[in-house]
């Protein structure tokens, strides 16, 4: 199975890349952030024209989360599942792909240290954690995809000295991943491929993505049953270049489901 994220910053534009990117990239299991899109006006039917199931979880003008899937889509939930606290904005769905159980998630950016987004984005992330209590087990495979808006650790951004004060790279936010990390999920990506300066999201000004100023904030989390079949992994960098690109790349993970 191949499972793959990517936050699209806007389906309506992104649309036409997003098609021809499921044309040669071939995942079975696409999760979307930031679709933009209100339910209504998801496109579904050309999805489904490409072989794709689909959900999504969206308010409009902002956020907005998506699984596309080829393996088939049941069960699906949106949002944090009960008894969780429910959260106002659209930044998580679950469904179960294949006999995977599949989040795409938009974890809140947090703006700035000192602000009221920044505490939502440290108790939105421990909703998390209590969501995948209600909907699965460390046991079951289980695969956590999207936009964390964290980068893990400091080989994750270009200079960590940039980001001093910042948000996205302080211990808290961190904590918080590896406290999710710890319901029994890997950083598929990072467990593949150890080094640095392998990033998934450059900033459109300044020349950031030429100048390789990046972040790896995308992330494919897997349970343990998951994480240990993995086969291949992928930033696939060329689906950030060319006309009206995202500012990020799709991550890519390919698992032997069969595999003993």
């Amino acid at each position: 199975m191949r499972i793959a994220t990517w936050n699209v910053n806007s389906l309506k534009v992104r649309m036409p890349r997003v098609e021809e990117w499921l044309t040669y990239a071939k995942p079975d299991v696409l999760c979307l952030q930031e679709t933009k899109l209100a339910d209504a006006t998801f496109p579904h039917m050309a999805f489904g024209a490409l072989g794709y199931e689909s959900v999504h979880h969206g308010e409009g003008q902002w956020n907005g989360v998506a699984i596309l899937s080829r393996v088939g889509i049941d069960t699906a939930s949106f949002g944090f599942a009960d008894p969780v606290e429910a959260d106002s904005e659209t930044r998580l769905v679950t469904a179960r792909c294949g006999g995977v159980v599949v989040s795409s998630v938009y974890v809140p950016n947090g703006r700035s240290v000192d602000s009221d987004h920044y505490k939502y984005k440290l108790g939105w992330l421990e909703k998390l954690r209590h969501h995948l209590d209600v909907v699965a087990s460390d046991d079951e495979r289980v695969a956590v995809c999207g936009d964390f808006n964290i980068a893990p650790d400091d080989p994750d951004v270009w200079s960590p000295e940039a980001f001093v004060g910042s948000t996205h790279v302080t211990p808290p936010e961190r904590e918080a991943l590896r406290d999710l990390e710890s319901w029994g999920l890997v950083d598929a990506f990072r467990q593949r491929y150890p080094q640095d300066r392998l990033y998934s999201y450059w900033d459109y000004r300044a020349g950031d993505f030429h100048e390789h100023r990046g972040m790896r904030i995308d992330l494919v989390l897997l349970s343990k049953p998951l994480a240990d079949r993995m086969t291949w992994a992928l930033v696939d960098r060329n689906a950030r270049k060319g006309k009206l690109p995202s500012d990020h790349a799709p991550v890519l993970v390919d698992v032997d489901l069969d595999a003993a």
